[in-house]
């Protein structure tokens, strides 16, 4: 049974694949060739010289030229009556194969296209046709399917009543003609074309890391592109900057190479080479491959690269960070720049202001002069020199200023005031800088602003005036720009005590911490009358603070000045301490006690007249009472005065100061607490010296 030439493959997207041309030769005088050429010219494959071939051989040579797997030769094809093979007169020209298309990995459905009019589907002989030898790979006998030994063994399967031949785990090798012959009642035969594609894996592309120069001559390597197992062979496509490259003489070349795996895939790599200019320093370049699968056209790109491009330098410039107005304590980098690459080698330069003349400054490793932190004398002009190492050729830039704004130190006038109470007093504060500036003067304990101006005027001064005053020079169009200077004031007048009087109850063997604040000029001096770790702390050149730390113990109670109170046996005893801070008495002595107060003084004065309005109303009961006859008169007895159980074994201590006698009864009158007729005997130790 002759062959047909398998029909013409769809090529893939941007696959090329040769134009088929026959060619006609005259006719031959050999005595040998065969009657049924008598009279006509033969076709021939270019390369291929028959002798005397016969019009079955003519078939049987374009059959062979056209299958010739992937190097097809170019043929010309001539308009002529085509004669059958001997043997066969008269039978029509068979049809074109169907086609029929997977992807490597899955299942071929090869479907006999027999009609029951040619042939019995239950006696069929499968077939692969390949570089024109057909073999054997299936029988079908009564329905029932049997694999023929060889490559296909394993991987055929019947189905659909016998109809469909099943081909699984497709891979390229599989792509070729496939035949199916019924032998009954005659022998007929359908030929079916596998088509096998694979999707190339994500393009991977690498740059020209070394570069290109914008003078070389020849267009140089930009970058490679690899699309790897893919099949067929997929098409490359070039782009710079989102627009595609086509071949330009002198300009761009693409050269492209395949390499056919052990699996059947094909690995591509196509090399891009262009001329560049300085313009493509930044341009973006990736490439596209364009593919075809059983569901249509695909692509796919690669990432963008962006090779460097090396061209000479023409400006040399300075660059200054941070931009805008500096001021000292600042980092400032200056850097020089250039529009070359590679950059040239650079030199930052200092106009000396009294020679007039350019001085190198020491840059660090990047090239880059770095002021930190910035002072005023950093001012000046800086030049940048680029020294091109290819071509020797030094470029300077323009000269630049830089200035670096500052406010000098802040001098107040007089630097150390004294004064009595009374007096008055001006402060004056100057300042030079290279802007405008505004002065403020504040005091130093509180942040008021007192003064807005260099000068500070004081009148009638009080001992509460002493202390300090700080004097702010600011630059308002500049943030952060500004100097102070602190000056105190001295006020001449004896000590004077920081705390009022107060009390707080403790216990016996606590450690109870006692506080004495002073000021005063000079600088006071302050002393303990009791055992204890004292220490002093100078807040300012006329404040002093000092506090002591002792134990609470009953020998501690014969020493201050103290109040006794004969506890009940049956109770624990208590210590109470209050403290006292003489106001303007000179070498007295103030305590603290950081625990909180049971009472304050407000309440102890409220609950004093309360108990006074009660007795005056009671009072005059029992006088009305009396003028009634309603009480006996010279009644006696004796009433025995007790402590709460909650007090009578407490301790009262109490710190004094030079009180009057009303507020020593108020104080006293503030503990609650009434004394028995024998027990209102008082020491006093004096704690002054």
């Amino acid at each position: 049974m002759p062959l047909s030439p398998p029909g013409p493959r769809p090529p893939a997207s941007g696959a090329l694949h040769p134009k088929r041309e026959w060619e006609r030769q005259p006719a031959s005088t050999n005595p040998k060739r065969s009657p049924y050429s008598a009279g006509r010219r033969h076709l021939v494959c270019k390369g291929v010289e028959p002798e005397a071939p016969s019009e079955w051989q003519e078939k049987q040579l374009q059959q062979r030229c056209e299958g010739r797997g992937g190097q097809h030769p170019e043929l010309t094809q001539l308009r002529g009556p085509r004669l059958p093979p001997p043997g066969v007169p008269g039978e029509a020209e068979q049809p074109a194969p169907e086609l029929v298309e997977v992807e490597v990995g899955s299942t071929a459905l090869l479907k006999c296209g027999l009609s029951q009019s040619q042939g019995d589907l239950s006696h069929v002989d499968w077939f692969s046709v390949h570089k024109e030898k057909r073999t054997l790979i299936f029988r079908v006998r009564q329905g029932q399917g049997q694999s023929e030994r060889g490559e296909y063994e394993q991987r055929l399967s019947l189905q659909d009543r016998g109809a469909t031949l099943a081909l699984t785990q497709v891979t390229p090798h599989d792509e070729r003609i496939f035949l199916c012959q019924g032998k009954r009642p005659r022998s007929q035969e359908y030929r079916i074309q596998l088509r096998v594609y694979k999707a190339p894996e994500e393009p991977n592309i690498q740059v020209n890391a070394l570069g290109i120069p914008v003078n070389s001559k020849e267009p140089e390597e930009v970058a490679t592109c690899v699309g790897r197992n893919g099949y067929p062979i997929p098409q490359v496509i070039w782009y710079k900057n989102g627009r595609p490259l086509k071949e330009e003489k002198n300009r761009v070349h693409i050269q492209s190479s395949q390499t056919v795996e052990s699996s059947g895939l094909y690995t591509l790599q196509s090399i891009l080479k262009a001329q560049l200019v300085k313009e493509d320093k930044d341009a973006q370049f990736y490439c596209e491959l364009n593919y075809r699968l059983p569901s249509g056209n695909h692509m796919k790109e690669s990432r963008e690269v962006t090779v460097p491009v090396f061209y000479p330098t023409e400006k040399v410039w300075l660059e200054v960070e941070p931009v805008g107005m500096l001021k000292e304590g600042d980092r400032v980098e200056i850097r020089c720049l250039a529009d070359g690459n590679p950059p040239p080698h650079f030199s930052i330069s200092k106009q000396n202001p009294s020679t007039r003349e350019a001085e190198e400054e020491t840059t660090n490793d990047n090239g880059v002069l770095v002021l930190e932190p910035a002072r005023k004398e950093h001012s000046g002009l800086y030049e940048c020199q680029g020294l091109d190492l290819d071509t020797m050729i030094s470029l300077p830039s323009e000269p630049q200023e830089l200035l670096v704004n500052y406010v000098s130190d802040v001098r107040v006038s007089p630097a150390a005031p004294e004064r009595q109470e009374g007096s008055s007093l001006t402060l004056t504060c100057e300042a030079e800088s290279s802007q405008d500036l505004e002065f403020q003067w504040l005091r130093e304990e509180t942040g008021q602003v007192l003064e807005r101006g260099p000068v500070l005027q004081l009148h009638d001064l009080k001992r509460e005036a002493g202390g300090g005053y700080r004097c702010v020079a600011s630059v308002p169009s500049i943030s952060g720009l500004n100097r102070t200077q602190l000056v105190n004031v001295a006020i001449f007048g004896p000590p004077w005590m920081a705390f009022k009087e107060r009390k707080v109850w403790v216990k016996e063997n606590m450690v109870l911490n006692l506080s004495c604040e002073a000021s005063g000029h000079p600088r006071p001096t302050i002393s303990w009358n009791v055992n204890g770790t004292a220490s002093e702390h100078h807040q300012d050149p006329q404040r002093v603070l000092s506090t002591l730390n002792v134990l609470v113990t009953p020998e501690l109670l014969e020493t201050v000045n103290l109040t006794t109170l004969t506890p009940d046996s049956n109770t624990t005893t208590g210590l109470s301490t209050s403290t006292a801070s003489p106001h303007t008495r000179a070498n007295s002595t103030s305590t603290e006690r950081k625990l909180p107060e049971p009472e304050s003084q407000g309440v102890v004065i409220v609950a004093v007249i309360v108990c006074i309005l009660v007795l005056a109303v009671l009072g005059a009961v029992l006088y009305f009472l009396y003028k009634k006859g309603k009480l006996p008169c010279g009644r006696s007895g004796k009433q025995e005065i007790t402590l709460p159980p909650s007090r009578k074994s407490e301790f009262v201590v109490e710190v004094k100061s030079d009180k009057l006698p009303e507020e020593m009864g108020l104080l006293q009158g503030s503990s609650g607490d009434k004394r028995a007729p024998g027990d209102q005997g008082e020491k006093y130790i004096d704690l002054r010296h």
